[in-house]
Protein backbone atom coordinates (compact mmCIF):
# COMPACT_ATOMS: atom_id res chain seq x y z
CA UNK A 1 0.00 0.00 0.00
CA UNK A 2 1.34 3.47 -0.92
CA UNK A 3 2.57 5.66 1.91
CA UNK A 4 0.36 8.38 3.34
CA UNK A 5 1.68 11.84 2.36
CA UNK A 6 -1.01 13.78 4.23
CA UNK A 7 -3.15 12.89 7.22
CA UNK A 8 -5.44 15.44 8.90
CA UNK A 9 -7.38 14.56 12.02
CA UNK A 10 -10.15 16.82 13.39
CA UNK A 11 -9.03 20.08 11.73
CA UNK A 12 -10.68 23.16 13.29
CA UNK A 13 -10.42 26.69 11.82
CA UNK A 14 -12.21 29.83 13.00
CA UNK A 15 -12.03 33.51 12.02
CA UNK A 16 -12.45 36.62 14.14
CA UNK A 17 -14.03 39.68 12.53
CA UNK A 18 -15.12 42.78 14.44
CA UNK A 19 -15.13 40.88 17.73
CA UNK A 20 -17.22 38.04 16.32
CA UNK A 21 -15.79 34.53 15.96
CA UNK A 22 -17.07 32.27 13.16
CA UNK A 23 -16.04 28.65 12.84
CA UNK A 24 -15.26 27.85 9.20
CA UNK A 25 -13.89 24.29 9.51
CA UNK A 26 -15.49 21.87 11.94
CA UNK A 27 -13.54 18.68 12.59
CA UNK A 28 -12.33 17.80 9.08
CA UNK A 29 -10.34 14.55 8.77
CA UNK A 30 -8.61 13.58 5.50
CA UNK A 31 -5.75 11.47 4.21
CA UNK A 32 -4.00 11.36 0.85
CA UNK A 33 -1.66 8.60 -0.32
CA UNK A 34 1.25 8.90 -2.74
CA UNK A 35 0.04 8.69 -6.34
CA UNK A 36 -3.61 9.19 -5.32
CA UNK A 37 -5.99 12.02 -6.27
CA UNK A 38 -8.55 13.12 -3.68
CA UNK A 39 -11.38 15.24 -5.10
CA UNK A 40 -12.56 17.83 -2.57
CA UNK A 41 -16.03 18.95 -3.64
CA UNK A 42 -18.48 21.52 -2.34
CA UNK A 43 -20.10 24.88 -3.00
CA UNK A 44 -18.46 28.28 -2.57
CA UNK A 45 -18.05 28.95 1.13
CA UNK A 46 -18.15 25.26 2.11
CA UNK A 47 -14.59 25.41 3.42
CA UNK A 48 -12.59 23.80 0.58
CA UNK A 49 -10.12 26.63 0.07
CA UNK A 50 -9.81 27.34 3.82
CA UNK A 51 -8.89 23.67 4.34
CA UNK A 52 -6.21 23.92 1.65
CA UNK A 53 -4.81 27.15 3.12
CA UNK A 54 -4.63 25.49 6.55
CA UNK A 55 -2.67 22.58 5.03
CA UNK A 56 -0.27 25.06 3.40
CA UNK A 57 0.02 27.22 6.53
CA UNK A 58 -1.28 30.27 4.64
CA UNK A 59 -4.24 31.27 6.80
CA UNK A 60 -4.59 35.01 7.54
CA UNK A 61 -3.72 36.49 10.92
CA UNK A 62 -7.32 36.64 12.11
CA UNK A 63 -7.60 32.84 11.78
CA UNK A 64 -7.27 30.35 14.64
CA UNK A 65 -6.27 26.81 13.65
CA UNK A 66 -5.40 23.69 15.65
CA UNK A 67 -2.77 22.68 13.04
CA UNK A 68 0.35 24.70 12.15
CA UNK A 69 0.68 23.21 8.64
CA UNK A 70 1.01 19.74 7.17
CA UNK A 71 4.58 18.42 7.66
CA UNK A 72 4.96 17.05 4.09
CA UNK A 73 6.69 18.78 1.14
CA UNK A 74 3.77 20.52 -0.56
CA UNK A 75 2.80 23.05 -3.23
CA UNK A 76 -0.40 24.71 -4.41
CA UNK A 77 -1.92 25.82 -7.71
CA UNK A 78 -4.30 28.68 -6.89
CA UNK A 79 -7.74 29.33 -8.35
CA UNK A 80 -7.14 32.51 -10.37
CA UNK A 81 -3.79 32.47 -12.21
CA UNK A 82 -4.12 36.09 -13.34
CA UNK A 83 -4.33 37.35 -9.75
CA UNK A 84 -1.77 34.81 -8.50
CA UNK A 85 0.93 35.89 -10.94
CA UNK A 86 2.77 39.18 -10.55
CA UNK A 87 1.60 41.40 -13.46
CA UNK A 88 4.88 43.40 -13.61
CA UNK A 89 7.24 40.40 -13.57
CA UNK A 90 7.96 38.09 -16.49
CA UNK A 91 6.68 34.52 -16.20
CA UNK A 92 10.13 32.94 -16.27
CA UNK A 93 11.44 35.18 -13.49
CA UNK A 94 8.49 34.25 -11.26
CA UNK A 95 9.19 30.51 -11.58
CA UNK A 96 12.94 31.10 -11.11
CA UNK A 97 12.19 33.00 -7.92
CA UNK A 98 10.60 29.88 -6.42
CA UNK A 99 13.60 27.74 -7.32
CA UNK A 100 16.13 30.24 -5.94
CA UNK A 101 14.15 30.46 -2.69
CA UNK A 102 14.12 26.67 -2.15
CA UNK A 103 17.46 25.51 -3.58
CA UNK A 104 21.02 26.85 -3.79
CA UNK A 105 21.47 27.10 -7.55
CA UNK A 106 22.92 29.68 -9.90
CA UNK A 107 20.69 31.89 -12.04
CA UNK A 108 21.88 30.07 -15.16
CA UNK A 109 20.87 26.73 -13.66
CA UNK A 110 17.53 28.21 -12.51
CA UNK A 111 16.83 29.43 -16.04
CA UNK A 112 17.68 26.02 -17.51
CA UNK A 113 15.45 24.20 -15.00
CA UNK A 114 12.61 26.67 -15.60
CA UNK A 115 12.72 26.15 -19.38
CA UNK A 116 12.77 22.38 -18.84
CA UNK A 117 9.66 22.67 -16.66
CA UNK A 118 7.93 24.85 -19.26
CA UNK A 119 8.53 22.09 -21.81
CA UNK A 120 7.31 19.48 -19.32
CA UNK A 121 3.99 21.29 -18.78
CA UNK A 122 3.66 21.51 -22.58
CA UNK A 123 3.89 25.28 -22.94
CA UNK A 124 4.35 26.27 -26.61
CA UNK A 125 7.55 28.21 -27.37
CA UNK A 126 9.03 28.03 -23.81
CA UNK A 127 11.61 30.77 -24.55
CA UNK A 128 8.85 33.19 -25.56
CA UNK A 129 6.65 32.33 -22.55
CA UNK A 130 9.71 32.73 -20.31
CA UNK A 131 10.08 36.33 -21.49
CA UNK A 132 6.34 37.14 -21.53
CA UNK A 133 4.26 38.97 -18.95
CA UNK A 134 1.11 37.23 -17.61
CA UNK A 135 -1.28 39.44 -19.61
CA UNK A 136 0.45 38.42 -22.84
CA UNK A 137 -0.47 34.72 -22.59
CA UNK A 138 -3.81 32.86 -22.54
CA UNK A 139 -5.65 31.61 -19.46
CA UNK A 140 -4.61 28.01 -20.13
CA UNK A 141 -0.96 29.04 -20.54
CA UNK A 142 -1.08 31.03 -17.28
CA UNK A 143 -2.40 27.94 -15.51
CA UNK A 144 0.49 25.87 -16.92
CA UNK A 145 2.95 28.46 -15.61
CA UNK A 146 1.33 28.08 -12.17
CA UNK A 147 1.68 24.29 -12.38
CA UNK A 148 5.36 24.66 -13.34
CA UNK A 149 5.88 26.97 -10.37
CA UNK A 150 4.30 24.39 -8.05
CA UNK A 151 6.43 21.54 -9.42
CA UNK A 152 9.71 23.43 -9.06
CA UNK A 153 10.04 22.25 -5.43
CA UNK A 154 9.34 18.55 -6.23
CA UNK A 155 6.35 18.32 -3.87
CA UNK A 156 4.99 15.15 -2.29
CA UNK A 157 1.54 16.77 -2.23
CA UNK A 158 0.05 19.10 -4.84
CA UNK A 159 -3.11 21.05 -3.99
CA UNK A 160 -4.95 22.19 -7.12
CA UNK A 161 -7.61 24.76 -6.15
CA UNK A 162 -10.12 25.03 -9.03
CA UNK A 163 -7.31 24.83 -11.64
CA UNK A 164 -9.69 24.46 -14.60
CA UNK A 165 -12.38 26.98 -13.63
CA UNK A 166 -13.19 29.37 -16.53
CA UNK A 167 -11.11 27.35 -19.01
CA UNK A 168 -12.79 26.07 -22.16
CA UNK A 169 -13.43 22.33 -22.43
CA UNK A 170 -10.49 21.50 -24.71
CA UNK A 171 -7.97 23.45 -22.59
CA UNK A 172 -9.55 21.93 -19.46
CA UNK A 173 -9.02 18.43 -20.80
CA UNK A 174 -5.40 19.26 -21.68
CA UNK A 175 -4.74 20.56 -18.13
CA UNK A 176 -6.32 17.45 -16.58
CA UNK A 177 -4.27 15.17 -18.84
CA UNK A 178 -1.15 17.13 -17.89
CA UNK A 179 -1.81 16.77 -14.15
CA UNK A 180 -2.36 13.02 -14.53
CA UNK A 181 0.89 12.53 -16.47
CA UNK A 182 2.87 14.65 -13.98
CA UNK A 183 1.36 12.70 -11.09
CA UNK A 184 2.48 9.40 -12.63
CA UNK A 185 5.98 10.77 -13.17
CA UNK A 186 6.49 12.33 -9.71
CA UNK A 187 4.24 9.98 -7.70
CA UNK A 188 2.58 12.95 -6.03
CA UNK A 189 -0.55 12.91 -3.97
CA UNK A 190 -3.05 15.46 -5.32
CA UNK A 191 -5.94 17.22 -3.64
CA UNK A 192 -8.13 18.44 -6.48
CA UNK A 193 -10.55 21.14 -5.29
CA UNK A 194 -13.49 21.85 -7.58
CA UNK A 195 -17.22 22.39 -7.83
CA UNK A 196 -17.39 20.57 -11.19
CA UNK A 197 -18.43 16.97 -10.59
CA UNK A 198 -17.76 16.07 -14.22
CA UNK A 199 -14.10 17.00 -13.69
CA UNK A 200 -14.01 15.04 -10.41
CA UNK A 201 -15.26 11.94 -12.25
CA UNK A 202 -12.32 12.25 -14.66
CA UNK A 203 -9.47 12.76 -12.19
CA UNK A 204 -10.32 11.57 -8.67
CA UNK A 205 -9.67 8.17 -7.07
CA UNK A 206 -11.59 9.18 -3.94
CA UNK A 207 -14.03 12.02 -3.23
CA UNK A 208 -14.70 14.03 -0.06
CA UNK A 209 -17.81 16.24 -0.06
CA UNK A 210 -17.75 19.38 2.13
CA UNK A 211 -20.82 21.21 3.41
CA UNK A 212 -20.70 24.12 5.90
CA UNK A 213 -17.15 23.29 6.98
CA UNK A 214 -17.71 19.56 7.49
CA UNK A 215 -17.06 16.40 5.48
CA UNK A 216 -20.54 14.95 4.94
CA UNK A 217 -19.57 12.10 2.61
CA UNK A 218 -16.28 10.45 1.66
CA UNK A 219 -15.33 7.35 -0.30
CA UNK A 220 -14.42 5.82 -3.65
CA UNK A 221 -15.11 8.30 -6.46
CA UNK A 222 -17.35 6.03 -8.53
CA UNK A 223 -19.31 4.92 -5.47
CA UNK A 224 -19.92 8.49 -4.26
CA UNK A 225 -20.80 9.83 -7.72
CA UNK A 226 -23.11 6.99 -8.75
CA UNK A 227 -24.60 5.98 -5.38
CA UNK A 228 -24.51 9.08 -3.16
CA UNK A 229 -25.93 8.71 0.34
CA UNK A 230 -26.10 12.27 1.64
CA UNK A 231 -28.84 14.59 0.28
CA UNK A 232 -26.24 17.33 -0.23
CA UNK A 233 -24.22 15.10 -2.58
CA UNK A 234 -27.44 14.09 -4.33
CA UNK A 235 -28.27 17.77 -4.77
CA UNK A 236 -24.84 18.62 -6.22
CA UNK A 237 -25.25 15.88 -8.83
CA UNK A 238 -28.82 16.86 -9.71
CA UNK A 239 -27.86 20.54 -10.19
CA UNK A 240 -25.75 19.79 -13.25
CA UNK A 241 -27.49 20.66 -16.53
CA UNK A 242 -28.16 17.32 -18.26
CA UNK A 243 -26.91 16.65 -21.78
CA UNK A 244 -29.74 14.30 -22.77
CA UNK A 245 -32.71 16.54 -21.88
CA UNK A 246 -33.69 20.18 -21.36
CA UNK A 247 -35.75 20.60 -18.16
CA UNK A 248 -37.59 23.87 -17.68
CA UNK A 249 -35.85 24.31 -14.31
CA UNK A 250 -32.75 22.89 -12.66
CA UNK A 251 -32.83 21.42 -9.18
CA UNK A 252 -30.75 23.14 -6.47
CA UNK A 253 -29.06 21.84 -3.33
CA UNK A 254 -31.60 23.79 -1.29
CA UNK A 255 -34.41 21.66 -2.77
CA UNK A 256 -32.70 18.48 -1.60
CA UNK A 257 -31.67 19.71 1.86
CA UNK A 258 -35.11 21.14 2.65
CA UNK A 259 -36.81 18.05 1.25
CA UNK A 260 -34.61 15.73 3.32
CA UNK A 261 -35.33 17.76 6.46
CA UNK A 262 -39.07 17.41 5.84
CA UNK A 263 -38.78 13.73 4.97
CA UNK A 264 -40.18 14.23 1.46
CA UNK A 265 -37.05 13.22 -0.47
CA UNK A 266 -35.17 9.92 -0.09
CA UNK A 267 -31.78 10.18 1.59
CA UNK A 268 -30.52 7.30 -0.52
CA UNK A 269 -30.96 7.45 -4.25
CA UNK A 270 -30.17 4.53 -6.47
CA UNK A 271 -28.25 5.35 -9.62
CA UNK A 272 -27.03 8.71 -10.74
CA UNK A 273 -28.81 11.63 -9.12
CA UNK A 274 -28.46 13.61 -12.29
CA UNK A 275 -31.42 11.56 -13.48
CA UNK A 276 -33.50 13.73 -11.16
CA UNK A 277 -33.44 16.26 -13.96
CA UNK A 278 -35.61 14.10 -16.20
CA UNK A 279 -39.20 15.26 -16.58
CA UNK A 280 -41.26 14.91 -13.42
CA UNK A 281 -38.55 13.20 -11.36
CA UNK A 282 -38.43 15.93 -8.72
CA UNK A 283 -40.65 18.77 -7.59
CA UNK A 284 -39.92 21.96 -9.55
CA UNK A 285 -38.81 20.26 -12.77
CA UNK A 286 -41.72 20.45 -15.13
CA UNK A 287 -41.35 19.11 -18.62
CA UNK A 288 -38.96 20.08 -21.35
CA UNK A 289 -38.05 23.59 -22.44
CA UNK A 290 -39.50 24.74 -25.69
CA UNK A 291 -37.09 26.47 -28.01
CA UNK A 292 -38.11 29.99 -28.87
CA UNK A 293 -36.74 30.38 -32.36
CA UNK A 294 -39.69 29.01 -34.25
CA UNK A 295 -42.70 31.19 -34.87
CA UNK A 296 -42.95 33.48 -31.85
CA UNK A 297 -39.47 35.06 -31.72
CA UNK A 298 -38.99 36.24 -35.27
CA UNK A 299 -38.65 39.97 -34.53
CA UNK A 300 -34.96 40.81 -35.00
CA UNK A 301 -33.60 42.78 -32.05
CA UNK A 302 -29.92 42.73 -33.05
CA UNK A 303 -28.62 42.34 -36.59
CA UNK A 304 -24.90 41.92 -37.30
CA UNK A 305 -23.44 41.73 -40.79
CA UNK A 306 -19.85 41.07 -41.96
CA UNK A 307 -18.31 42.25 -38.68
CA UNK A 308 -14.51 42.57 -38.60
CA UNK A 309 -12.48 43.49 -35.50
CA UNK A 310 -8.69 43.68 -35.50
CA UNK A 311 -5.94 44.17 -32.94
CA UNK A 312 -2.65 45.90 -33.68
CA UNK A 313 0.20 43.52 -32.79
CA UNK A 314 3.00 45.83 -33.92
CA UNK A 315 3.08 49.56 -34.73
CA UNK A 316 5.58 51.91 -36.34
CA UNK A 317 6.87 55.18 -34.88
CA UNK A 318 3.75 56.99 -36.08
CA UNK A 319 1.48 54.55 -34.26
CA UNK A 320 0.22 52.92 -37.45
CA UNK A 321 -0.33 49.17 -37.24
CA UNK A 322 2.24 47.17 -39.20
CA UNK A 323 1.03 43.76 -38.01
CA UNK A 324 -2.58 42.94 -37.10
CA UNK A 325 -4.61 40.09 -35.69
CA UNK A 326 -8.15 39.67 -36.99
CA UNK A 327 -10.06 38.71 -33.83
CA UNK A 328 -13.52 38.72 -35.50
CA UNK A 329 -13.66 37.83 -39.18
CA UNK A 330 -16.77 38.45 -41.31
CA UNK A 331 -19.21 37.51 -38.52
CA UNK A 332 -22.96 37.73 -39.33
CA UNK A 333 -26.04 36.72 -37.34
CA UNK A 334 -29.52 37.80 -36.22
CA UNK A 335 -30.62 37.78 -32.58
CA UNK A 336 -34.39 37.57 -32.14
CA UNK A 337 -36.27 39.42 -29.43
CA UNK A 338 -36.92 37.17 -26.44
CA UNK A 339 -34.54 34.38 -27.44
CA UNK A 340 -31.34 33.14 -25.84
CA UNK A 341 -28.56 32.76 -28.37
CA UNK A 342 -25.50 30.84 -27.18
CA UNK A 343 -21.96 31.50 -28.38
CA UNK A 344 -19.31 28.83 -27.76
CA UNK A 345 -15.69 28.37 -28.76
CA UNK A 346 -12.22 27.93 -27.38
CA UNK A 347 -10.28 30.63 -25.51
CA UNK A 348 -8.93 33.23 -27.89
CA UNK A 349 -11.44 32.54 -30.67
CA UNK A 350 -12.93 36.07 -30.38
CA UNK A 351 -16.09 35.49 -28.29
CA UNK A 352 -15.46 38.25 -25.73
CA UNK A 353 -14.22 40.65 -28.42
CA UNK A 354 -17.47 40.13 -30.33
CA UNK A 355 -19.58 40.78 -27.22
CA UNK A 356 -17.78 44.01 -26.38
CA UNK A 357 -17.90 45.25 -29.96
CA UNK A 358 -21.68 44.85 -30.01
CA UNK A 359 -21.86 47.42 -27.18
CA UNK A 360 -19.25 49.64 -28.86
CA UNK A 361 -16.90 49.12 -25.94
CA UNK A 362 -14.50 48.25 -28.76
CA UNK A 363 -14.50 49.70 -32.26
CA UNK A 364 -14.94 47.52 -35.33
CA UNK A 365 -12.90 47.62 -38.52
CA UNK A 366 -15.81 46.84 -40.84
CA UNK A 367 -19.40 45.61 -40.92
CA UNK A 368 -22.72 46.84 -39.54
CA UNK A 369 -24.51 46.49 -36.19
CA UNK A 370 -28.21 47.37 -35.90
CA UNK A 371 -30.19 47.40 -32.66
CA UNK A 372 -33.96 47.33 -33.07
CA UNK A 373 -33.57 48.47 -36.67
CA UNK A 374 -31.27 51.43 -35.87
CA UNK A 375 -27.55 51.44 -36.72
CA UNK A 376 -25.39 52.05 -33.65
CA UNK A 377 -22.38 53.11 -35.73
CA UNK A 378 -23.14 56.84 -35.87
CA UNK A 379 -24.74 57.25 -32.45
CA UNK A 380 -23.69 60.20 -30.31
CA UNK A 381 -22.32 59.81 -26.77
CA UNK A 382 -25.77 60.53 -25.25
CA UNK A 383 -27.52 58.15 -27.63
CA UNK A 384 -25.04 55.42 -26.71
CA UNK A 385 -25.65 56.06 -23.00
CA UNK A 386 -29.41 55.70 -23.53
CA UNK A 387 -28.84 52.56 -25.60
CA UNK A 388 -26.66 50.96 -22.94
CA UNK A 389 -29.52 51.10 -20.48
CA UNK A 390 -31.18 48.62 -22.84
CA UNK A 391 -27.98 46.61 -23.47
CA UNK A 392 -25.95 45.35 -20.51
CA UNK A 393 -23.01 43.00 -20.15
CA UNK A 394 -21.81 40.67 -17.41
CA UNK A 395 -18.03 40.43 -17.78
CA UNK A 396 -15.98 37.27 -17.39
CA UNK A 397 -13.72 38.26 -14.48
CA UNK A 398 -15.85 39.39 -11.52
CA UNK A 399 -12.91 40.64 -9.44
CA UNK A 400 -11.62 42.89 -12.22
CA UNK A 401 -15.16 44.12 -12.97
CA UNK A 402 -15.82 45.55 -9.50
CA UNK A 403 -14.27 48.69 -7.99
CA UNK A 404 -12.39 47.47 -4.89
CA UNK A 405 -13.23 50.76 -3.08
CA UNK A 406 -17.00 50.37 -3.55
CA UNK A 407 -19.12 48.22 -1.28
CA UNK A 408 -21.16 45.75 -3.29
CA UNK A 409 -24.31 47.72 -2.47
CA UNK A 410 -22.76 50.86 -3.99
CA UNK A 411 -21.54 48.86 -7.02
CA UNK A 412 -25.03 47.54 -7.77
CA UNK A 413 -26.58 50.98 -7.17
CA UNK A 414 -24.16 52.86 -9.43
CA UNK A 415 -26.07 52.17 -12.71
CA UNK A 416 -29.27 53.49 -11.10
CA UNK A 417 -27.49 56.73 -10.20
CA UNK A 418 -25.84 56.97 -13.61
CA UNK A 419 -29.21 56.78 -15.39
CA UNK A 420 -31.04 58.89 -12.74
CA UNK A 421 -33.57 56.18 -11.93
CA UNK A 422 -35.94 56.39 -8.93
CA UNK A 423 -36.55 59.47 -6.81
CA UNK A 424 -34.01 59.12 -4.01
CA UNK A 425 -31.32 56.95 -2.42
CA UNK A 426 -33.84 55.17 -0.21
CA UNK A 427 -35.82 53.90 -3.20
CA UNK A 428 -32.61 52.90 -4.99
CA UNK A 429 -31.41 50.99 -1.92
CA UNK A 430 -34.71 49.08 -1.82
CA UNK A 431 -34.27 48.08 -5.46
CA UNK A 432 -30.68 46.97 -4.80
CA UNK A 433 -31.70 44.84 -1.80
CA UNK A 434 -34.48 43.23 -3.84
CA UNK A 435 -32.06 42.39 -6.65
CA UNK A 436 -29.49 41.03 -4.18
CA UNK A 437 -32.11 38.68 -2.82
CA UNK A 438 -33.00 37.52 -6.34
CA UNK A 439 -29.40 36.49 -7.10
CA UNK A 440 -28.87 34.84 -3.70
CA UNK A 441 -27.00 37.55 -1.76
CA UNK A 442 -27.98 38.31 1.83
CA UNK A 443 -29.06 41.80 2.89
CA UNK A 444 -26.23 41.96 5.44
CA UNK A 445 -23.68 41.80 2.60
CA UNK A 446 -24.65 45.27 1.32
CA UNK A 447 -21.79 47.07 3.10
CA UNK A 448 -19.06 44.52 2.38
CA UNK A 449 -16.27 44.99 -0.17
CA UNK A 450 -15.49 42.70 -3.15
CA UNK A 451 -12.37 41.17 -1.53
CA UNK A 452 -14.56 39.81 1.29
CA UNK A 453 -16.45 37.50 -1.07
CA UNK A 454 -15.72 34.25 -2.85
CA UNK A 455 -15.38 34.21 -6.64
CA UNK A 456 -18.89 32.86 -7.05
CA UNK A 457 -20.38 35.52 -4.80
CA UNK A 458 -18.57 38.29 -6.71
CA UNK A 459 -20.05 36.98 -9.95
CA UNK A 460 -23.54 37.19 -8.44
CA UNK A 461 -22.83 40.85 -7.64
CA UNK A 462 -21.91 41.48 -11.30
CA UNK A 463 -25.10 39.79 -12.50
CA UNK A 464 -27.19 41.88 -10.10
CA UNK A 465 -25.43 45.04 -11.34
CA UNK A 466 -26.33 44.23 -14.97
CA UNK A 467 -29.95 43.24 -14.30
CA UNK A 468 -30.76 46.17 -11.96
CA UNK A 469 -31.57 48.34 -15.01
CA UNK A 470 -33.99 45.74 -16.43
CA UNK A 471 -32.36 45.85 -19.88
CA UNK A 472 -33.78 44.38 -23.10
CA UNK A 473 -30.55 42.62 -24.10
CA UNK A 474 -28.02 41.11 -21.71
CA UNK A 475 -24.66 39.85 -22.97
CA UNK A 476 -23.41 37.24 -20.51
CA UNK A 477 -19.67 36.71 -21.02
CA UNK A 478 -18.84 33.51 -19.08
CA UNK A 479 -21.18 34.81 -16.38
CA UNK A 480 -21.60 31.47 -14.57
CA UNK A 481 -18.16 29.96 -15.18
CA UNK A 482 -16.92 30.86 -11.68
CA UNK A 483 -20.06 29.65 -9.89
CA UNK A 484 -20.46 26.31 -8.15
CA UNK A 485 -23.08 23.99 -9.60
CA UNK A 486 -25.89 24.83 -7.16
CA UNK A 487 -25.48 28.62 -7.43
CA UNK A 488 -25.05 28.16 -11.19
CA UNK A 489 -28.41 26.36 -11.24
CA UNK A 490 -29.99 29.20 -9.24
CA UNK A 491 -28.60 31.84 -11.62
CA UNK A 492 -29.60 29.91 -14.75
CA UNK A 493 -33.11 29.47 -13.34
CA UNK A 494 -33.13 33.19 -12.50
CA UNK A 495 -32.10 34.14 -16.04
CA UNK A 496 -34.87 31.96 -17.47
CA UNK A 497 -37.43 33.34 -14.98
CA UNK A 498 -36.50 36.94 -15.85
CA UNK A 499 -36.65 36.12 -19.54
CA UNK A 500 -40.19 34.78 -19.15
CA UNK A 501 -41.27 37.63 -16.85
CA UNK A 502 -39.72 40.62 -18.62
CA UNK A 503 -39.00 39.30 -22.12
CA UNK A 504 -35.22 39.67 -21.82
CA UNK A 505 -33.00 38.65 -24.72
CA UNK A 506 -29.65 37.01 -23.99
CA UNK A 507 -26.44 36.52 -25.89
CA UNK A 508 -24.84 33.85 -23.72
CA UNK A 509 -21.08 33.46 -24.21
CA UNK A 510 -19.58 30.41 -22.52
CA UNK A 511 -17.19 27.49 -22.80
CA UNK A 512 -19.56 25.16 -20.88
CA UNK A 513 -21.61 23.33 -23.49
CA UNK A 514 -23.95 21.71 -20.94
CA UNK A 515 -24.91 25.18 -19.67
CA UNK A 516 -25.40 26.61 -23.16
CA UNK A 517 -27.57 23.63 -24.15
CA UNK A 518 -29.85 24.12 -21.13
CA UNK A 519 -30.23 27.88 -21.59
CA UNK A 520 -30.06 28.53 -25.33
CA UNK A 521 -32.63 28.34 -28.11
CA UNK A 522 -29.90 28.39 -30.76
CA UNK A 523 -26.12 28.02 -30.54
CA UNK A 524 -23.34 29.67 -32.58
CA UNK A 525 -19.94 28.00 -32.75
CA UNK A 526 -16.95 30.32 -33.24
CA UNK A 527 -13.49 29.27 -34.41
CA UNK A 528 -10.62 31.70 -35.00
CA UNK A 529 -12.98 34.67 -35.29
CA UNK A 530 -15.37 33.03 -37.73
CA UNK A 531 -18.88 31.61 -37.39
CA UNK A 532 -18.51 27.95 -38.34
CA UNK A 533 -21.90 26.59 -37.25
CA UNK A 534 -25.30 27.94 -36.19
CA UNK A 535 -28.18 25.62 -35.30
CA UNK A 536 -30.99 25.04 -32.79
CA UNK A 537 -29.57 23.78 -29.52
CA UNK A 538 -30.88 20.20 -29.63
CA UNK A 539 -30.00 19.80 -33.29
CA UNK A 540 -26.42 20.97 -32.81
CA UNK A 541 -25.83 18.49 -29.98
CA UNK A 542 -27.49 15.60 -31.81
CA UNK A 543 -26.07 16.23 -35.30
CA UNK A 544 -23.04 18.57 -35.33
CA UNK A 545 -22.00 19.34 -38.89
CA UNK A 546 -18.47 20.61 -38.28
CA UNK A 547 -15.52 18.60 -37.00
CA UNK A 548 -14.60 21.48 -34.67
CA UNK A 549 -18.03 21.32 -33.03
CA UNK A 550 -17.69 17.58 -32.56
CA UNK A 551 -14.29 18.08 -30.93
CA UNK A 552 -15.82 20.51 -28.40
CA UNK A 553 -18.59 18.02 -27.62
CA UNK A 554 -16.12 15.14 -27.21
CA UNK A 555 -14.13 17.15 -24.65
CA UNK A 556 -17.15 17.61 -22.34
CA UNK A 557 -16.56 16.09 -18.86
CA UNK A 558 -19.24 13.59 -17.90
CA UNK A 559 -20.10 11.94 -14.58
Amino acid sequence: MDEIVLKIDNLQVSFEREGEVRQAIKGVSLEVRRGETLGLVGESGSGKSVTSLAIMGLLPRNATCNMASAPCRKAMVFQEPMTSLNPVQRCGAQVEEMLLAHEHVSRQEARRRTLELFEEVLLPRPEKIYASYPHEISGGQKQRVMIAMALIANPDLLIADEPTTALDVTVQRAILDLLRSLQRKYRMGIIFITHDLGVVAQVADRVAVMYHGEIVEQGDAQEVLHHPRHPYTQGLLACRPPLDSRPSRLMTVKDFMEGAAQGTLPVENEGKCAEANSAGAMQGVQGEQQTGTEGDHKEVLLRVRDLDVTYALETNLLGKATKELKAVDGFSFDLYRGETLGLVGESGCGKSTLGRTLLRLMEKRAGTIEYDGVSIDAMSRQQLKDLRRKMQIVFQDPYASLNPRFTIGEAIMEPLRCHHLYNNERERRQQVLAMMQQVGLEEGMYDRYPHEFSGGQRQRVCIARALILQPELVICDESVSALDVSVQAQVLNLLNDLKRQFGYTYLFITHDLSVVKFLSDRIMVMEKGRLVELAPSDELFAHPKQQYTQRLLDALPRV
